[in-house]
């Protein structure tokens, strides 16, 4: 599959843009999303494919990914223990947004600009050639650690939005990596894994064009997020669940 995905993004021109910056180590982000069920046959090829982008292939892009799990596939004899009704309307508003007829699926969105089916690599690439070429708004991520009280702890900063532009700063926490195995349903039998899956998405603040923020940030762990095993994806949105304009992952450190 590395191999595969490798070729396919250099078929597609998927460089780092002329002028973006001489810093060698400097990334663009690419928020990477997945709506993906254990009740559905199609989505562990596109779970494995997004495991594949959070190992970072290739230079130029730091892919920010995030699994997050519908619920509209439980009544089908295995009920997702990922799932959530959240997910299922977070996908339903990209749906508006995209105009389609209907959710489904494994889909995969990226940089809450472009949709298809989660296991298409060859469409995938060309997604992400292009986020790559948008211009970013910067995030800083510092002094992230979760105490024994189990609420997690960041100090956030922004840069400046372009003029016009209204948005929201949004913080995910996700499990780095997940197994189970699937006792009913289409995927009876079979050992399913997952990774930075999503258990908790909240809005933080509002953004507004020509001002940047600064922001400590409090959150309070749910319940099965075992700190040792999970990471915190921070991304910047424009309003009614637009385009996303900047994002980025730390994993977890403990006090």
């Amino acid at each position: 599959m590395r191999h595969t995905l490798i070729l396919l993004l250099a078929l597609s021109g998927f460089t780092r843009p002329a002028g973006a910056g001489d810093a060698p180590t400097a990334r663009i982000p690419i928020l990477v999303e997945l709506f993906t069920s254990e009740g559905c046959s199609d989505c562990p090829p596109a779970d494995a494919f997004l495991q594949q982008l959070d190992r970072q292939p290739f230079p130029g892009a730091e892919m920010v990914v995030l699994s997050e799990h519908v619920d509209y596939w439980n009544h089908d004899g295995w009920k997702d223990p990922y799932s959530s009704s959240f997910f299922s309307e977070r996908q339903a508003a990209y749906a508006r947004e995209f105009t389609l007829p209907s959710v489904y699926t494994p889909e995969m969105v990226v940089d809450g600009s472009t949709e298809f089916v989660g296991s298409n690599q060859a469409v995938a690439s060309k997604a992400f050639a292009k986020a790559l070429t948008a211009t970013k708004v910067d995030i800083r991520l510092t002094s992230l650690s979760v105490g024994s009280d189990d609420i997690l702890r960041a100090h956030v900063e922004t840069a400046a939005l372009p003029k016009s532009t209204k948005a929201d700063l949004y913080a995910a926490v996700a499990l780095n990596h997940a197994e189970f195995q699937a006792s009913a349903g289409e995927n009876a039998g079979r050992r399913i894994s997952h990774t930075s899956v999503a258990r908790s998405v909240t809005r933080i603040a509002p953004l507004r064009d020509n001002q940047p923020l600064t922001k400590d940030v409090q959150l309070k762990l749910p319940p099965d997020v075992d700190p040792k095993n999970a990471r915190l994806v921070v991304f910047i949105q424009e309003s009614h669940q637009g385009k996303v304009l900047g994002a980025t992952m730390q994993p977890f450190s403990l006090q």
